[in-house]
């Protein structure tokens, strides 16, 4: 709380001593914790605490920008779109962490700015991804390089609260190694399943629009063409006509990666390749809105197939459908104990009171059997039959055991809870 009080003031040119004079005016709520430390601590305590608030705060408005209107939001994501798209994203864990980050953008853009809302289920959703490969790249790329920030874990019925950065802990615009061994008998990161070359550029050259559609679809999946073949398309599609060599640059792929996936989709009529160049053919992308930038035609070029009928060639068709369905199952299953949560539902529980065994039923009142209420509302002994003077229904429903330890008068609660607060501020 203070910390964003200190950011709005700076952010409206106020100063530290106005700062100050904020938070510690007795009437001034945002201020308590400031006033707390002054009154446990001392005055000067206090306002080291406060400067270094505002330093902090001074520092962050000073690097960020403040988004005025709706064209402003629009601009800082159309620049981020830049920066991702000029991004090397290397290796398998890069190109994925591209899918998610990308899929964040299609929420941010939604939103209307960097600043969204979207649940694990519904990014790997839009992803194509499984829940475990998204939390890795959050915890292993994007969060780490500052791509990605969680500003508050969801709950409930509402999923997190995300901010859409620049990466800007990246300055060398790849993603970090996090392998701990440095010799050569392993790669700098083993999870990336290459070794970085040469031959890719520091930047990199994607369409990372027509990524963002084709990459939730069972044509893409992990055993399928995969996140490789996504960044081809997506370099083929911004520039026609490249080498292998320009190729491996624009889209941050080894030459064995490259000439791998140029091959798988050829084979399913998707690239086509002219002297030593290769292009898009007319049909590749069919069914997504947009077409290959491309005028010249193979007379005998193959017509890509339709992208069910790829998943099914490598048995992968369905895959985002299950996952939709385990997704809506286990959303099902949450809501359902948080309704029952609501409703103050428990299960019957069993305890031995005077060597007997007593059921205590579910929690509501309309749930306990009518044999067990008297009818002045009283709870009734089921083995007796006679009124249990201990046991009361609460205003909430639940079957309650009130013992002679419980039975406080008002003047002995509060009496014991001044004492206790006299306490804990004595060891405070």
């Amino acid at each position: 709380m203070t910390a964003a009080i200190a950011c709005h003031v700076a952010r409206a040119g106020g100063t530290v001593d106005q700062l100050t004079q904020l938070l510690l005016h007795p009437e001034h709520e945002g201020g308590r914790h400031a006033r707390h430390i002054a009154l446990r601590s001392g005055q000067s305590r206090a306002l080291v605490y406060i400067r270094r608030v505002w330093a902090s705060a001074a520092a962050a408005v000073g690097s960020t920008r403040g988004l005025e209107s709706r064209y402003d939001a629009y601009e800082v994501l159309a620049a981020l779109r830049d920066r991702i798209e000029t991004t090397p994203w290397r290796g398998q864990r890069g190109r994925t962490a591209l899918r998610v980050l990308r899929a964040h953008l299609n929420f941010a853009e939604t939103a209307g700015g960097p600043l969204h809302h979207a649940s694990e289920r519904q990014t790997a959703e839009e992803a194509g991804i499984s829940r475990t490969t998204l939390r890795g790249v959050y915890e292993t790329v994007l969060k780490p390089l500052g791509w990605l920030r969680r500003l508050r874990v969801g709950h409930g019925r509402e999923g997190s609260t995300w901010y859409l950065d620049d990466g800007s802990t990246n300055r060398h615009g790849s993603p970090a190694s996090l392998s701990r061994f440095r010799t050569t008998q392993y790669p700098p990161d083993p999870a990336l399943e290459e070794w970085p070359t040469p031959e890719t550029a520091t930047t990199a050259d994607i369409d990372s629009t027509v990524i963002s559609q084709l990459m939730g679809h069972d044509a893409f999946a992990h055993h399928a063409l995969g996140s490789s073949a996504l960044m081809v398309i997506g370099a083929l599609h911004l520039r026609s006509r490249q080498t292998v060599g320009e190729l491996i640059g624009a889209s941050s792929v080894s030459r064995a990666t490259a000439y791998r996936t140029l091959h798988r989709l050829a084979l399913h009529g998707l690239v086509q390749q002219t002297d030593r160049t290769w292009t898009l053919t007319p049909h590749a992308l069919e069914g997504i809105g947009v077409s290959a930038r491309t005028s010249e035609v193979a007379p005998d070029a193959p017509l890509a197939q339709a992208w069910d009928d790829v998943a099914q060639r490598h048995r992968t068709r369905g895959v985002a459908a299950r996952r939709k369905a385990l997704h809506a199952a286990q959303r099902a299953a949450y809501r359902n104990t948080l309704d029952r949560l609501a409703e103050h539902r428990s299960k019957a529980v069993l305890i031995v009171r005077d060597g007997r065994r007593v059921l205590i039923p579910a929690s509501r009142a309309d749930e306990i059997p009518a044999s067990w209420l008297s009818p002045d509302g009283s709870v009734l002994d089921p083995a007796t039959g006679r009124p249990a003077a201990d046991w009361h229904v609460a205003t909430d429903g639940r079957l309650i055991l009130i013992t002679p330890a419980d039975q406080r008068s008002y003047d002995e609660l509060a009496a014991a809870h001044a004492q206790a607060l006299s306490e804990w501020e004595s060891a405070a």
